[in-house]
């Protein structure tokens, strides 16, 4: 073995692009409800968003997200607006 640890890599569903797990933002539908995922542990079905305006825009204005993954943003939008302007 070589001794280098692989950083693990997700996509982007606004923008599309495999960026590191870190730079990510994991949004998640639960039982409770859609929630942002700070430890990106929680069980239920989650998707990554890049931690930039641009991308946050682009799903919020898409109709296509609601119906590919089966939640809707709104309830966690102040939060995402938060992380975005960190």
């Amino acid at each position: 073995m070589s001794g280098v640890k692989r950083i693990p890599e997700r996509m982007c569903v606004a923008c599309r692009q495999m960026k590191p797990k870190t730079e990510l933002v994991r949004i998640v539908n639960t039982s409770d409800g859609v929630v942002v995922d700070g430890t990106g542990k929680l069980n239920g079905r989650g998707v990554y968003l890049c931690k930039c305006r641009e991308c946050l825009n682009k799903v919020v204005k898409s109709k296509g997200f609601v119906k590919q993954n089966g939640f809707s943003l709104d309830t966690v939008l102040p939060e995402l607006e938060k992380l975005v302007e960190q």
